[in-house]
């Protein structure tokens, strides 16, 4: 994932992690020749059919795409179209590479959605500068979506950014019949905290708290969020109960490690949290709120049992109670 103080001129420097490439050609010696241009910088994959590429761009998405035109069955036009109406792909930029230069192929490849064009045969000076800057642009986009959706205050995601990825994961989650975990988080007697010791000091427990929740995720799919005021949540894909469990019981742990100072604590004068969780597993029915008002209501019965803890359950399953 993209972060706030990562240089550009890092994004695109092989020792920090080489961007991805993918290469759509039916000619495997056209394959070879971008190889020999970009394999000492890059992670170059290809493709040999339309087909091969969307599928390649869906399971593991590319951070840019070097498309021919002209291939049996379908053509890179229509590669293009399908990838740019696509949620999960449409932002990977393409450039066409093709020898048929005149306007109008250009003119229709830059209409459904490539950022450039390229003839064959390729000249690698040119390439590898229109692809550094290609890739430039798509970073510097990816940045600025990932802008829109960070909670000002606490650096975690927002709420938004929460609700738009349970949609996400928990459709996939209902493709691949896998497990998917939330975990709804709320700082105990919050507002006697800000009573006591200030607002300013209540945001400062608040950016120490998220960073702790983070330090707890075990994989880069897994994400925290801020829900709202004090109230954190996390999703946890392909995660079971078992095992998201074990996750939310360490986060309420490292909250109570932290040692904030709390006058109004039930817990040693330090503060805690209370935790809910909820898990949808292969047979469970309901929708993504069905899982967050299950995982709020596990939270609420946390802090009703005397704060300080975790409750936990797994979403119904059709015909079970």
């Amino acid at each position: 994932m993209i972060t706030l103080d990562t240089p550009m001129d890092a994004l695109l420097d092989s020792s920090h992690g080489k961007p991805k490439l993918l290469v759509v050609d039916d000619q495997p010696v056209n394959i070879q020749v971008m190889h020999q241009v970009f394999g000492g910088d890059y992670q170059v994959f290809m493709a040999t059919s339309g087909s091969q590429a969307l599928a390649i761009c869906q399971a593991n998405p590319p951070d840019l795409v070097l498309l021919d035109v002209v291939m049996p069955g379908m053509d890179g036009f229509e590669v293009c179209i399908q990838l740019k109406a696509n949620e999960a792909t449409r932002n990977i930029p393409v450039i066409f590479v093709t020898a048929h230069t005149d306007a109008a192929q250009e003119t229709h490849g830059l209409s459904v959605g490539a950022v450039d064009f390229i003839s064959k045969p390729v000249n690698p000076v040119v390439v590898r500068a229109r692809v550094r800057t290609h890739l430039t642009l798509k970073f510097q986009s990816d940045l600025l979506r990932t802008l829109v959706f960070l909670d000002g205050l606490s650096g975690v995601f927002n709420r938004r950014y929460f609700d738009q990825q349970l949609g996400v994961e928990w459709g996939r989650a209902s493709r691949n019949n896998s497990p998917l975990s939330v975990i709804m988080l709320d700082v105990d007697h919050f507002k006697l905290y800000n009573d006591r010791y200030g607002h300013q000091a209540g945001d400062d427990c608040l950016r120490q708290l998220a960073q702790t929740l983070k330090t707890c995720l075990k994989r880069t799919t897994d994400l925290v969020a801020r829900y709202g005021g004090e109230e954190f949540a996390c999703i946890l894909p392909d995660t079971a109960f078992k095992n998201a469990l074990t996750i939310a019981t360490d986060m309420e742990q490292a909250v109570r490690e932290q040692k904030i100072p709390h006058e109004f604590s039930s817990f040693g004068g330090v503060v805690t949290a209370s935790l809910g969780l909820a898990t949808r597993t292969a047979d469970s029915t309901g929708d993504p709120l069905a899982l967050v008002g299950l995982a709020d209501a596990q939270l609420y019965q946390a802090k009703q049992s005397g704060r300080g803890r975790v409750c936990g359950t797994t979403l119904a399953t059709a015909g079970g109670p």
